[in-house]
């Protein structure tokens, strides 16, 4: 990609993010909101490259050329919920509608005591899935989560919910130390949160069609999904507006199977399907898109463009990767 996601600051900073926790948790949501205004206008007019992504993202969602007051619309939903995360980590649900669909699917994936991954993405609010403690309080949330580039909202979620935080995997971490801590959380039959939208730098990506252009995703949730045998469900939590979110579960495999000898197409196909329906609901809450960078890459900043034909892997060898991640399982089985 043209842009580096991982050295833009994070948003708003510590202080602004305990500010308005601090707010929040004295004055109310009602008052808290208020404050979502002048946030909206210091990004606005301060972060150039996280409007024009907005703006290059909107563009291509709608259909139209996205003028700034839709650029403020987008900045504000993001805001929006970055306060209710305040509410939702601290349990405090009472004031919010969320509506669910597919729930029973979910309930029956998770009812075979055989752990499963979520996968989600930076569309909507991820933090909404916390009404599922409320609706069924048995059930055991990982959540994979990169510490060191997330410090501020690593802090404030330590403080919210230690329970939850303690609960963390820790993205930073190499791969093969990631998958082995996935593969133990679903072994114990717990439902591991992961975001698979977005491909760090340097990571091995597969090129799908997303919005009409070809856009870099991870292929490392994929294997390990391969590699561990278990149920993938994905998750979409959309903010709608107000106090009202649409949370949707979709079952997407029983068991993922990637063939060897056709590694490449195989993980391909299931990042194209992925894509699919994150473009689907891209399209129906256009706004809860939280990816402010480059997504595919701007040929006219001098970026590689991605091209169509054959998929591209990138950084390393899928089987290698693939194959450290079976022998690493069955290490932890035993002999």
């Amino acid at each position: 990609m043209s842009a580096d996601w991982k050295q833009r600051p994070e948003g708003g900073g510590r202080f602004a993010i305990w500010l308005i926790r601090g707010i929040a948790r004295h004055g109310g949501r009602s008052i808290a909101r208020a404050f979502l205004y002048p946030i909206t206008l210091y990004f606005l007019l301060v972060r150039g490259p996280e409007r024009r992504a907005s703006r290059t993202y909107l563009t291509r969602v709608l259909g139209r050329r996205a003028g700034l007051w839709s650029v403020a619309r987008h900045i504000h939903t993001f805001a929006a919920t970055i306060l209710d995360r305040v509410f939702l980590l601290g349990g405090r649900f009472n004031g919010f509608d969320v509506r669910i669909t597919g729930l029973p699917e979910l309930h029956e994936v998770l009812d075979r005591r055989q752990g499963a991954l979520l996968f989600g993405s930076h569309l909507g609010s991820f933090e909404v899935m916390r009404v599922l403690a409320q609706r069924r309080p048995d059930y055991k949330i990982r959540v994979v989560l990169d510490r060191a580039h997330n410090p501020a909202m690593t802090q404030l979620l330590d403080a919210l919910n230690p329970e939850i935080a303690a609960g963390v995997i820790d993205a930073g971490q190499d791969g093969p130390s990631i998958a082995m801590a996935i593969k133990q959380a679903t072994d114990e039959g717990a439902l591991v949160a992961l975001l698979v939208d977005r491909a760090r730098p340097g990571e091995p990506a597969l090129n799908a069609q997303f919005l009409g252009r070809e856009a870099p995703f991870p292929t490392a949730p994929w294997l390990i999904a391969s590699a561990l045998k278990v149920p993938v469900v994905l998750a979409f939590g959309l903010y709608l507006d107000g106090h009202r979110y649409h949370l949707a579960f979709e079952s997407f495999s029983d068991s993922i199977a990637v063939p060897r000898q056709q590694r490449a197409q195989a993980v391909l196909s299931l990042i194209q399907r992925y894509a699919s329906r994150l473009e689907h609901h891209a399209r129906a809450a256009p706004y809860n898109w939280f990816n402010f960078y480059d997504f595919w890459g701007n040929e006219d900043e001098g970026s590689t463009p991605f091209t169509a034909g054959a998929p591209r892997i990138v950084a390393i060898d899928h089987a290698d990767a693939d194959a450290a991640v079976q022998r690493r399982v069955a290490v932890r089985r035993g002999p």
